[in-house]
């Protein structure tokens, strides 16, 4: 059985994180992926710490594994009449240009519908293709200020907070993915084949990422409060502690799991303690029942406790480096690692993560080679008839 996308083209216009992310988890799926890159190629080409790879940047290389490099000067005749035969042999055009800037190129879903009205065309922004924000530039670490996700994230004390990595960009490519996905079945089903326009805005996918506070704020009007290490329970035993050595996260949120921590932490008097009876007077003496477990954390490593209290059936994990993440045994034949080649660079392979799920057969994945710049373009403008 062939991957589930095997034999769908994408023409490819984006750059950067959310555009190429979407089209990466299509690639692993089976679609081939045209990159389309200016003269001067991709800027996440360059994202990197290692001057020596310049050009083919870690980031780079797990985004674009197995797609390929054709190089277009799309503001030249040339260029544009070969992007426009690219995107004719193509079932779906991925772009994440400023709104207005690929219609200004001759290349917007209302030119392209006539030529291809089969054509899945997903256009990724900022705030949408239409409102009063159409055209502000924006970065994820604007869209985590401007949605409130850096108010949501620090101590409750402390300044608003960015999350750690480009995580708007992260689910706005998942949802674009997803979406596309949605169009192409829609496509298929349609006697017509007709196709569809996909407006992916990165400030929607932020708040749609977090329904879990936006929800109660529409619904009960409850205004979200930053918690830092609390749970989105609000128990005082669903947060962060300190042991012997390093920090441990426990989600102890239901009842029973409450009784099994105690037993699990040899601290019985706590299921006798009156305040603590029931999840109600655990929250109004939150802050006496942390400081006694509190100090019986302290007394085990953070792996000791995650062990004695996972077999006890209560959630904890301890607080690991993203470096100590890629050891655990658990990862060992998940086929979450992949070993790609990279060619013409300072290094000959890289390990990239695939798409997070398994199936049992034809599954996501990738063994080629992310594209040097324009390493595709003879190949792919001699199939479209440009050369």
């Amino acid at each position: 059985m062939a991957k589930p996308l095997a034999g769908v083209r994408i023409a490819d216009f984006s750059h950067v994180i959310a555009g190429p992310l979407a089209t990466h988890f299509l690639r692993l799926l089976g679609a081939e992926v045209i990159k389309i890159e200016p003269p001067g190629g991709d800027v996440l080409r360059n994202y990197t710490q290692r001057r020596e790879l310049r050009g083919m940047s870690e980031p780079f290389i797990s985004t674009n594994a197995g797609k390929k490099s054709v190089v277009l000067d799309l503001k030249s005749d040339f260029g544009r009449e070969a992007a426009l035969r690219i995107i004719n042999s193509s079932d779906i055009l991925v772009e994440n240009f400023r709104p207005g800037v690929i219609d200004r190129l001759g290349l917007g879903y209302e030119t392209l519908r006539e030529r291809h009205p089969g054509l899945i065309f997903c256009s990724v922004s900022g705030y949408g293709q239409e409102g009063p924000m159409r055209d502000y530039p924006a970065i994820d670490q604007i869209i985590q200020s401007v949605s409130g996700l850096m108010s949501l994230s620090g101590e409750p004390d402390s300044d608003a907070m960015r999350i750690g990595f480009p995580i708007v960009d992260t689910y706005s490519a998942l949802l674009a993915a997803f979406a596309i996905q949605s169009a192409f079945i829609q496509r298929e089903r349609d006697p017509d084949k007709k196709g569809q326009f996909i407006d992916m805005s990165m400030l929607d996918a932020s708040m749609v990422m977090m329904a879990s506070v936006f929800s109660p704020l529409m619904i009960s009007g409850i205004q979200p409060e930053r918690t830092g290490n609390r749970g989105f329970s609000r128990a005082p035993t669903a947060d962060t502690f300190d042991t012997l050595d390093m920090p441990l996260t426990i989600g102890a949120v239901q009842q029973n799991q409450y009784e099994r921590l105690c037993h699990a932490m040899e601290r019985l008097d706590l299921l006798e303690d009156a305040r603590f009876s029931d999840p109600d007077l655990r929250l109004q003496h939150d802050q006496a029942l942390q400081q006694e477990l509190s100090k019986t954390f302290k007394t085990r490593s953070a792996m000791d406790w995650e062990k004695r209290l996972c077999e006890a059936g209560v959630p904890a994990g301890a607080v690991r480096s993203v470096e100590e993440v890629l050891q655990l045994d658990q990862l060992k034949d998940r086929g979450l690692q992949l070993e790609i080649p990279v060619n013409g660079t300072a290094i000959d392979r890289a390990t990239i993560l695939n798409a997070g799920f398994k199936f049992e057969h034809d599954g996501p994945g990738v063994d080629t080679a992310p594209p040097r710049l324009g390493e595709h373009t003879d190949e792919i403008l001699g199939e479209v008839g440009m050369i």
